[in-house]
């Protein structure tokens, strides 16, 4: 059964009987990936979690994403895995197209998105691995859907969070799992500009019927225009759907203008509108599409992942952009990672927030390094494409670039056991 995702401010309460002392009370700004996870692991060492989500419920739509390496571990221990499966794309293989929609190459090897199809790792729609998440948690863990943080005061024995609504609530520790354009970390930490890399591009998302009677199939369209990264098209939920994705290059990071989805739209429609293949009936769904979504590709780097009793999580701390790959598997096992120390610290916020980012930081950092290699590669590959007249039809022409590399820093990590082997998950 799925969660209740109602918009509610009184959500479900942790009864007495499950508070431990000396367990503090968290507060998770964010109900996409990390912040769930997170919640299960901190309420299973038993805290009293509250997720607060500023959307009025969780999120449809998104990007297909990966879980990998120890973030495989992470759900087995959740028992989550074989859900997880249960709602993988399972994508079959690819196929590569020109401007003018011919096949230029197929495999059943690998898929852009996915990466090697040979191995275990997870693709999974976003909003299903969330909901699976929050699911896993139970009803012990409390979701303020429709409300946000206002305003953080750092007591020193406690924090004093002032939310939209207008209450105030006291905590030990808010960690904030808010992404990339953390509220949280702009209140905490300061202004989202320290902190923002861009990386290349703006990239496009939303949801279209299977007009293509794809069958776990991808689909990448690729141009020669500067302007555009091309398009890719993969079906999901059983070939009932399409997500579809659109690339584009040279816009102003820093542009207000371009945090209006109408905006968004409207450059995704001037810049394609010229496209040929399937493209403009694609646009079509995009108008109307209640998931649609537009960001940057960019990354976030900070000195410290916390400051007093406020820590971050996942893409709010250190974001690795699509283009490493990464995101979801390091948010799923930073949440591992952190509620473990917050349990082994006994709530120690100073002694948890070091250790966690000790373990972790080396990691991380690795993962984030995947991304300019990736943008690397793919910028030779476009440059040696343009210069060989026979090149669009060749391996090394395949806008996919996972390999032995990539894998080894993926798989180099080690989670650790904090107890939870071995016992039942909720």
């Amino acid at each position: 059964m799925a969660p209740d995702t109602r918009p509610t401010r009184t959500a479900r309460r942790i009864p007495h009987s499950l508070e431990t002392p000396g367990r503090g009370r968290v507060l998770i700004s964010g109900a996409s990936v990390a912040g769930p996870a997170l919640a299960y692991w901190l309420h299973r060492y038993g805290f009293r979690v509250t997720v607060v989500e500023r959307a009025p419920a969780l999120r449809p739509g998104g990007q297909a994403i990966d879980v990998r390496g120890p973030a495989i571990e992470v759900a087995r221990r959740m028992g989550v895995l074989d859900e997880l499966r249960a709602h993988a794309t399972e994508l079959r293989g690819m196929s590569v197209l020109d401007e003018d929609g011919n096949d230029t190459h197929s495999t059943t090897d690998v898929t852009v998105s996915g990466g090697r199809l040979d191995r275990d790792d997870i693709e999974i729609l976003r909003d299903d691995l969330v909901r699976i998440l929050v699911r896993a948690g139970g009803p012990g863990i409390e979701y303020l859907f429709d409300d946000s943080i206002a305003r953080i005061d750092d007591c020193g024995d406690e924090i004093r969070v002032r939310f939209t609504g207008g209450h105030e609530r006291a905590f030990d520790i808010v960690v904030g799992a808010d992404g990339i354009h953390s509220h949280t970390r702009a209140l905490a930490f300061g202004p989202e500009e320290q902190f923002l890399r861009p990386l290349a591009g703006h990239l496009g998302v939303w949801t279209a019927p299977n007009i293509l009677d794809l069958d776990r199939w991808q689909i990448v369209y690729r141009t020669r225009d500067e302007q555009t990264w091309g398009s890719m098209v993969m079906s999901v939920r059983n070939n009932s759907e399409l997500r579809v994705y659109v690339g584009l290059n040279g816009l102003d990071h820093s542009d207000p203008a371009l945090r209006d989805p109408q905006v968004q739209k409207q450059l995704i429609a001037e810049r394609y509108a010229h496209m040929g293949w399937e493209i403009p009936r694609l646009l079509t769904y995009m108008w109307e599409a209640p998931d649609f979504h537009f960001d940057a590709g960019a990354q976030i780097h900070m000195d410290s992942w916390s400051t007093g009793r406020v820590v971050l999580l996942g893409d709010a701390g250190y974001c690795g952009s699509p283009a490493s790959g990464q995101g979801s598997s390091m948010a799923m096992v930073a949440a591992h990672v952190l509620a473990g120390q917050l349990k082994a610290a006994d709530g120690d916020h100073r002694r948890a927030f070091a250790a966690y980012e000790r373990e972790l930081r080396p990691w991380v950092t690795a993962n984030q390094a995947l991304a300019d290699r990736q943008i690397d590669r793919a910028e030779n590959a476009g440059n040696a494409e343009k210069s060989s007249e026979n090149s669009g039809g060749g391996e090394n022409s395949l806008p996919t670039f996972v390999d032995d590399d990539f894998y080894a820093v993926v798989d180099d990590f080690i989670l650790p056991d904090h107890g939870e082997q071995g016992a039942t998950a909720r």
